[in-house]
């Protein structure tokens, strides 16, 4: 078998590398990366004890994609994964399109060239910020929360366990948003009509030790060591009180489950489309980590170190609430995360402690 992970030196490109090389290691691994986010270049050492065949090309290059060696299947973990892509500069949303969308075009001509099958890593963020925005929320302890006796979850494909693939996809879903699920249309157009397998993941916010941390990507490992060394934070929007929620699914399950899928090539009984996400197992409010790192570390800083800016105003793409339902993995595929919450935060401070200048590779 030969498998080209496109992202390779990205957080979750390695680690589905690093599961497969391990799983399989008479596979061949092909590995894509133009090496554009900040400190992705450390990864390529790694890949190759582990016997994976480093490619530095980029999407975006039409030309240089049909002369990539001809593989079996294709796991595509490549994008420019910020909610916030796209505005600022002038050439932020034509750079965006040129990653994302027009980068996976090149990829299905690609996958249309050799039948390679094709496992697109997708996102959250497809589903409807308005449609979000509009569901009835009551705060709780600490987190807000949907208001589950004034929502109708069957109508509206969203429930006490999450959100369903159901959920309306109407925009504005973020410019990134977008052309995750413009990729997500053109994938199953193209899969179609040139008869080639396809699975398509949905995922939930991704975290584990070595994620690249920033504020817009990465935000549980950022928040996570900059807490370490007392770096400045934020609580941004909904009153800055922190109390936004989402769920975390570490790299490893997302591979397993890619594993599982890979050896189902045809099988039209099975819905394309999944939820990957950690769901309510994995549930956490951004205040309850700021907790959950006092804690860990109450004998080395003492809350008056830390500085905490609160802004009450929410951006354009904030949402108070996102929790995947992850029950059509779990019935179609056997599928349910195996890390829980504690053990994707204990890994991410062990990392932080024996990585002080994380954050100076992360962000270049």
């Amino acid at each position: 078998m030969k498998v080209l992970i496109t992202g390779v030196c990205g957080f979750v490109g390695f680690r589905v590398a690093t599961t497969l090389a391990a799983a399989h290691p008479e596979w061949s691994l092909i590995g894509v990366d133009n090496l554009c986010r900040p400190g992705s270049a450390s990864n390529c050492s790694p890949l190759n004890q582990l016997g994976v065949q480093f490619l530095e090309a980029d999407l975006r290059d039409r030309d240089l994609v049909k002369r990539w060696p001809q593989a079996d299947w294709v796991i595509d973990c490549a994008a420019n994964t910020s909610v916030l892509a796209g505005r600022g500069e002038p050439s932020a949303s034509q750079s965006l399109m040129d990653h994302n969308l027009i980068g996976t075009i090149h990829l299905l001509e690609y996958c249309k060239r050799h039948q390679a099958g094709l496992v697109l890593v997708s996102s959250s963020r497809v589903y409807s910020i308005p449609g979000l925005l509009a569901l009835p929320y009551t705060l709780e302890g600490s987190r807000i929360l949907p208001a589950w006796d004034q929502v109708e979850p069957s109508e509206i494909g969203v429930g006490r366990h999450g959100i369903a693939e159901t959920f309306s996809s109407q925009p504005p879903l973020s410019l990134y948003g977008s052309t995750k699920l413009a990729s997500e249309l053109m994938a199953q157009e193209y899969s179609s009509a040139f008869e080639f397998p396809l699975w398509i993941n949905r995922c939930g916010l991704m975290a584990g030790a070595g994620q690249f941390g920033r504020a817009d990507q990465g935000i549980v490992s950022f928040w996570i060591h900059s807490y370490l060394y007392r770096q400045r934070l934020r609580y941004i929007g909904f009153g800055g009180h922190g109390q936004q929620v989402r769920d975390c699914l570490h790299p490893d399950d997302l591979a397993g489950l890619i594993l599982h899928q890979m050896r189902h090539p045809v099988d039209r009984s099975r819905p394309t489309i999944c939820n990957v996400a950690g769901g309510n197992g994995s549930v956490f409010a951004l205040c309850e980590l700021t907790d959950w790192c006092a804690r860990r570390w109450s004998s080395r800083i003492h809350p008056q170190e830390l500085q905490i800016d609160r802004v009450t105003e929410s951006r354009t793409y904030d949402c108070p609430w996102i929790v995947l339902d992850t029950s059509r993995a779990r019935d179609v595929w056997g599928w349910s995360p195996s890390r829980n919450l504690e053990s994707i935060l204990t890994e991410i401070a062990e990392h932080a402690e024996s990585h002080p200048q994380w954050l100076e590779l992360s962000n270049g």
